[in-house]
């Protein structure tokens, strides 16, 4: 059953999602979806997501965004919805120099 067309969401988690292993939350969740792309810290605070593959798969992984981890407190996801680039071939996390990382 297909879950949509492909598609690419990139979205900013913000509230206190750093430190709290929220990226590997995100990762161990995109990974078992099968999705592509990466999560990130970003030094404003925020957790960065890109991630591609179905829609239906996206919005399922939106919300598995707004919950996070237990022992985070999301306040706010912004998002933006993209045309599909299939540029990844997998997802993984990525370090931007943040102390964070």
């Amino acid at each position: 059953m297909s879950r949509g067309e492909l598609v690419r969401l990139e979205a900013s988690v913000r509230g206190r999602v750093q430190g709290v292993g929220f990226r590997y939350f995100v990762a161990a969740r995109a990974t078992q979806m099968g999705l592509t792309g990466f999560v990130a810290n970003d030094q404003d605070g925020a957790v960065h997501v890109v991630v591609e593959g179905p829609r239906g798969d996206l919005e399922d992984l939106l919300e598995t965004l707004r919950e996070g981890p237990a022992s985070s407190i999301v306040e706010r996801v912004d998002e933006d919805w993209l045309p599909y680039t299939g540029h990844w071939g997998a997802f993984s996390i990525e370090s931007r120099g943040h102390r964070g990382d």
